[in-house]
């Protein structure tokens, strides 16, 4: 049976969702919400109910500006449709709290966060989550801002939605800004950019470090680090260093199988991710030739089909996206004041 989709909106973030569906069997993107005609890849409606009428999709997908998010998910679930809504679920502390008190209750909201899905992450996590290096205590995340880069500390700290003291400073410094969305800028001169170091206490002992410059998921001058520490050792992005029994210190790395190099013929592809002889992580679309960022959008577009058709947990619930932004935006009040500030406990919390 293939479970029907309809995406909300037509810009670069849309189109990652209809490209997955025509890579995969048992998905079919039926079209698209836009505001004005034009021609795409898929079908197009003028509105949310007129897609929903015509076209009788299972699900929808937002993927529309943030301030538009809100009132798109909303109109789902007055529509009685299961929605996926894109990061974040709405753009301020205030429209979090209206949205859950309009449609928290509601069985039918989930949100696109995909970070933990990405082939490195989730084997990353698998490793962690064996208790390689034990207890889990603190994630050092460089490499992705604000809700993605809290939804990495609370996935390997698993540390819920309680309250969250969060400090934070920030730092402008020159530097040269030689790729960004739409690829190679040929600048050579360096610019003025911001640095957002932040510490957050998740209580229990569990904490985390943010650090973000400006443009750094595709500013290729500056690294993507990742750094879990446990009790009995610790993962640094690839490298993992544990104590593996008495007066045993074991230094292991994370290694990529990646088809395609040399005389390897099979095409460009990721294989598998392992540590040792274990197999950590195994790509589900081999053959595809998908990016990280590709494999963890169908992965996210497969939960939710599943989910939608009582076969699959939720993929991340509204409670769990509504947390990330709300400490997220923490950090920017931590800023704004110059001290410390602690989240409150939000109805979302449990």
């Amino acid at each position: 049976m293939t479970a029907r989709f309809a995406v909300v909106g037509s810009g670069w973030r849309a189109g990652y969702f209809w490209r997955a569906a025509a890579g995969l069997d048992g998905l079919e993107c039926v079209g698209a919400v836009v505001r004005s005609p034009r021609g795409l890849e898929v079908p197009t409606f003028p509105s949310l109910d007129d897609c929903v009428r015509r076209a009788s999709p299972d699900f929808v997908v937002t993927a529309v500006p943030w301030p538009a998010t809100p009132g798109v998910v909303r109109a789902a679930v007055a529509a009685g449709v299961p929605v996926l809504a894109e990061t974040p679920p709405a753009p301020d502390l205030p429209g979090l709290r209206s949205l859950w008190a309009d449609v928290g209750a509601s069985p039918l909201v989930q949100v696109a966060e995909q970070y933990l899905l990405m082939p490195s992450h989730a084997a990353r996590l698998a490793l962690v989550r064996s208790g390689a290096i034990g207890v889990p205590t603190q994630v050092q995340v460089s490499s992705t801002h604000q809700y993605h880069a809290v939804s990495l500390m609370r996935g390997f700290l698993d540390a819920g939605r309680r309250p969250v003291r969060v400090q934070a400073t920030r730092t402008t410094a020159p530097l040269v800004q030689p790729l960004d969305r739409d690829g190679w800028t040929d600048e050579a001169h360096p610019a003025p950019v911001t640095t957002t170091i932040a510490t957050l206490d998740f209580g229990e002992g569990r904490s985390g470090v943010y650090d973000f410059t400006d443009n750094q998921w595709h500013n290729q001058l500056r690294f993507r680090r990742l750094l879990v520490r446990g009790s009995h050792g610790e993962l640094r992005d690839d490298d993992v260093v544990r104590l593996t029994g008495p007066r045993t210190i074991v230094r292991s790395a994370l290694t990529r199988r990646q088809t395609g190099y040399d005389l390897d013929l099979d095409g460009f592809d990721t294989d598998h991710i392992s540590c040792g002889s274990d197999v950590l992580y195994r790509n589900p679309y081999v053959g595809r030739r998908w990016n990280d960022e590709e494999v963890a959008i169908a992965t996210l577009l497969e939960q939710m089909a599943a989910w939608v058709a009582d076969a699959g947990p939720p993929p991340y619930p509204l409670a769990d996206g509504a947390h990330d932004h709300a400490v997220a935006l923490a950090v920017d009040e931590a800023l704004a004041r110059g001290e410390a500030v602690t989240t409150e406990h939000e109805p979302w919390a449990g």
